[in-house]
């Protein structure tokens, strides 16, 4: 039974992947490292790990915390031009309605979690977010899913997790929650209604 839905937040609920790219682009050409505009393997990866992929591209006197506020610092900047998607805030009044909790999990820092969801009005809505800051680990590990099963006091069965990414939904399944990806090909939001819902998967 559903009984809580725990959203992912960059590309799930907000359009917000081109900015996070634009931003991890913007900030290492500056030091001479080209990332392709059409890469698409730092979708839903925490920026430890991008950090740890191109940590040898840099130069050796940068820091990782350098690195990562330079990243915030643009991606904020233009955080006030962020969108939900199409039905995003729709889909989650009706679960409000409906009496079903809601949050949020993201791999993001606490900075970008919540201009995200403040920028598409989402913060009335849910409970609370965890963001990468709030776990020793973030996704594909479960940790982020599992706190917050832990603060909704819900098993992992009864927390629904909407993900589009396979980073996300790995850490999900891992954490032992059911899962819907969001996408295109995959479910929308009249999908993660009629499971949360219906009463299941």
């Amino acid at each position: 039974m559903t009984r809580a839905v725990a959203w992912d937040i960059d590309g799930t609920l907000v359009d917000s992947e081109p900015l996070h790219h634009l931003a991890l682009m913007t900030v290492s050409a500056r030091y001479g490292v080209r990332i392709a505009e059409d890469d698409e393997g730092y979708i839903g990866v925490s920026m430890d790990q991008v950090w740890a992929r191109l940590r040898t591209l840099y130069p050796d006197a940068l820091q990782e915390s350098e690195w990562a506020q330079a990243i915030t610092d643009v991606y904020l900047a233009r955080s006030g031009e962020l969108r939900a998607f199409p039905g995003a805030l729709t889909a989650m009044a009706a679960l409000q309605q409906a009496g079903i909790r809601q949050c949020c999990a993201s791999n993001s820092a606490r900075a970008i979690v919540d201009a995200n969801l403040t920028a598409i009005g989402a913060l009335p809505i849910v409970e609370f977010a965890i963001s990468r800051d709030d776990v020793t680990s973030g996704k594909p590990d479960p940790a982020p899913y599992r706190e917050a099963c832990r603060r909704l006091h819900l098993g992992a069965a009864d927390v629904l997790v909407v993900e589009d990414s396979e980073t996300g939904i790995a850490s999900a399944r891992a954490a032992g929650c059911p899962v819907l990806r969001f996408g295109a090909e995959f479910a929308g939001y009249e999908q993660v209604l009629a499971t949360a819902l219906g009463g299941g998967v």
